[in-house]
């Protein structure tokens, strides 16, 4: 018979037998409190049903001597015409008053149960206390009221009798309702109490099992793998948790031990890509050290033979050949430094030289200097710089190279298109962005621009020229002053490249 796998781990069980004990502690000790609440409310009931007989009597006597005493004084006045004293009818209302605060206590004994009895009985004796009310003020004034008719006060009584009763049913009705949760709460307790033992010795029994199931599957596992069988693994399944984790983690380090010669030659093929690697980094790197030392060497060489000559020289072509004899030089020096701050950059050895930079004054010269590269490919620049872009505290140098890079990428890029630069402030950063009508980038390949050595396309480089450094360098220098730089672009639309720094570099220093 196929055994199924325990759904809790072993940890989970030892929760749950702790859970299912303390629950029915719980239910045992709350068993016990509904009984004692029940025997409270049984006490409370038969201490209401004691208070409201004695109101009840105590105002069915209380009746009865107002009723005579009322009667005597009828009596009196129309026999002798004596007046009542004040302080005799005050002290008549005063007992009248309490009548009614008697009246007003047994009102609140019963509840709902006795609410229309009560309010019956209100009635009543409302009406009979204001009669005789009625009486004790008017009777030096010689009324004739007659107050010798028994309705009301028959009536009050037979309503305060009713309402007696019914306290006195509700009082048994109460009583046997307790009782009866009183027997149930004690049946429940004790049944509780056999179950809860029972109970526990099943859950003890079963997670003892268990657990030593569990443990003697991991005991066989680590015996065989002391023993050098590597191919065995420890069934998974039959556990959970705790325990099925531990022996993941034997298999786990019986897989590693057999994947160790998979990866010596792993390693070797990782070199092998890395050999690779360098190699086509050297190939494009020496492609591009030779196009300009080729037009330096070249122009040099006919510049050399048109002085040999002895012929007039040609002031515009000699001008033009030193220019680009020049600007050849500086594309060499520049992939040089380009070569050699990713160097330093990989070695930690590049540190921020921190100066009062003038942004817009910077862009301005930078954007100025590199002009030449705007007219090569008949591109149009467009400057979009805030007036009041402030002083900051920055590398000059790296805002300098990171703004040069961005320009001379888009300048390489566009052709017969629109350049346009822009340097505003937005939340306490510095933006720069430089925009073009270029080829763009798909959206596949703009996570490797930022790469070093790498490029749009394999084919980029060939077209295009570069070595796919100067991204890389910007956004390391970005980051370097606390920064970073985005990219949006659509294919054959263009692109905008986003340099964003802050302004405040204490606290960049501060949050590094």
């Amino acid at each position: 018979m196929r055994r199924l796998r325990p759904a809790l781990s072993l940890r989970a069980r030892l929760y749950l037998f702790s859970a299912a004990i303390l629950v029915l502690f719980a239910t045992n000790v709350a068993t016990y409190v509904w009984g004692s609440s029940a025997r409270s409310e049984s006490l409370v009931a038969y201490r209401d049903a004691v208070t409201a007989a004695q109101l009840t009597a105590d105002l069915e006597q209380s009746f009865q001597d107002q009723r005579q005493r009322v009667l005597v004084l009828a009596t009196l006045r129309e026999t002798t015409e004596a007046p009542l004293a004040s302080s005799e009818r005050n002290s008549a209302l005063d007992e009248l008053e309490s009548i009614n605060s008697k009246l007003r206590r047994l009102g609140n004994l019963g509840g709902q149960g006795t609410e229309d009895y009560y309010l019956r009985l209100q009635n009543s004796a409302d009406a009979l206390l204001q009669q005789w009310r009625d009486f004790y003020e008017n009777y030096n004034s010689g009324s004739d009221a007659n107050i010798s008719g028994a309705k009301n006060y028959n009536d009050a009584q037979q309503r305060l009798q009713e309402l007696d009763q019914r306290h006195a049913f509700l009082a048994v009705q109460r009583s046997n309702a307790i009782d009866n949760t009183i027997t149930i709460t004690d049946r429940i307790t004790v049944i509780g109490f056999v179950s809860s033992i029972v109970i526990t010795m099943l859950l003890v029994v079963g997670l003892i099992r268990s657990a030593n199931a569990s443990l003697t599957r991991l005991k066989t596992g680590v015996r065989r793998f002391g023993e050098g069988d590597l191919t065995h693994r420890i069934n998974e399944t039959r556990d959970a948790g705790e325990i099925r984790d531990l022996a993941r983690t034997f298999n786990d380090m019986s897989a590693k031990l057999q994947r160790a010669i998979e990866e010596v030659h792993d390693a070797k093929a990782d070199a092998d890509a890395a050999n690779a690697a360098k190699s086509m980094f050297l190939a494009n790197v020496s492609h591009e050290l030779r196009t300009p030392l080729n037009a330096i060497i070249g122009y040099s060489e006919m510049l050399q033979d048109e002085l040999s000559d002895g012929q007039q020289l040609d002031q515009d072509q000699f001008h033009h050949d030193l220019g680009t004899i020049i600007f050849s030089g500086r594309q060499l020096l520049s992939l040089i430094n380009d070569i050699l701050d990713l160097s330093k950059m990989e070695t930690g050895k590049m540190t921020v030289s921190l100066e009062t930079v003038d942004p817009a004054a910077l862009i301005y010269q930078i954007c100025d200097a590199l002009s030449p590269l705007i007219t090569q490919k008949n591109n149009t620049l467009t400057l979009s710089i805030a007036d009041d872009l402030p002083e900051m505290e920055s590398d000059p140098a790296k805002l300098q190279q990171i703004v040069t890079n961005l320009f001379s990428n888009a300048c390489k890029f566009t052709e017969d298109g629109v350049i346009e630069v822009i340097a505003r402030i937005e939340k306490n950063s510095l933006l720069i962005a430089v925009k073009d009508n270029g080829i763009g980038i798909a959206e596949a390949q703009q996570a490797n621009v930022f790469e070093a050595f790498e490029q749009a396309e394999s084919s980029t480089g060939s077209k295009y020229g570069g070595t796919g450094l100067g991204l890389a360098i910007v956004r390391e220098f970005c980051r370097m002053l606390g920064g970073d730089i985005t990219l949006e672009s659509t294919p054959g639309k263009g692109s905008t490249f986003t340099a964003t720094l802050p302004l405040d570099q204490e606290s960049v220093r501060a949050a590094g």
